[in-house]
């Protein structure tokens, strides 16, 4: 059994309870979607944990991009997320976000096709609802698998786009649909995908970025517990 997690963003108490689960899923391998140590409170603890995980297959989100390289190309120049690219980059050590920003953009596993946002930008995502064609048709341009497995908008759904399964297993760290459960998927193989929620302590979570102390930290942790707010 496969299990699919995607924008941790540094939430270790949501991963932890990710992690129980999955196991109690008998779960035996991992796919790791992207974005893991900004925006939460435990970025060094975060990346800790997801290395013990064995074995994991990992991708390349667009924060991790963002903190490896020079982001200003298409960094927002937004204060949370300034807050938070800095917060992560003087927690992480430099051969860390180094090894991050060099993993591959997307990675394809028993014709499944894993990407971050899109298969071909970790930036440009894909809606929840079927209500734009053309954009599914363009994102999906040249992909041969059935499936594609995405996240970066922190909504979990299962779809179709231009005659392609399209699956997001939402995001562990920061749900942004409404639920503040972790949110995960289960692959026992193309045709058999549980997307799961799971209940943490997210109160803990939201508690460990106040004590921050940034306003960067407050913001996330307001959105964490709205989750609806956009990342």
């Amino acid at each position: 059994m496969l299990a699919v997690l995607y924008d941790i963003h540094g939430n270790l108490v949501a991963l932890e309870a990710v992690l129980d689960d999955a196991r109690d899923a008998q779960v035996d391998r991992f796919v790791l979607g992207g974005d893991y140590t900004a925006f939460g409170a435990w970025p060094i603890e975060t990346m800790a944990r997801l290395d013990e995980l064995d074995p994991a297959t990992w991708i390349r989100g667009n924060w991790d991009r963002w903190l490896a390289t020079d982001p200003s190309a298409d960094m927002p120049q937004d204060p949370t997320v300034q807050g938070a690219a800095d917060h992560a980059r003087s927690a992480l050590d430099g051969v860390v976000l180094a090894r991050l920003g060099a993993l591959p953009a997307t990675v394809s596993i028993d014709d499944i096709l894993f990407c971050h946002a899109s298969p071909g930008s970790d930036v440009e995502g894909f809606s929840a609802q079927e209500d734009d064609a053309e954009t599914d048709a363009r994102l999906v341009d040249g992909v041969t698998e059935e499936l594609v497995v995405c996240g970066h908008t922190h909504v979990q759904f299962d779809r179709h786009a231009d005659g392609l399964r399209l699956v997001n297993p939402g995001s562990v760290g920061l749900p942004l649909d409404g639920d503040p459960r972790a949110a995960y998927a289960l692959i026992a193989s193309p045709d058999d995908i549980e997307l799961r929620r799971v209940a943490y302590d997210e109160m803990s979570a939201a508690a460990g970025l106040r004590e921050i102390g940034d306003d960067w930290a407050q913001t996330v942790a307001d959105r964490l517990l709205a989750a609806g707010a956009s990342p």
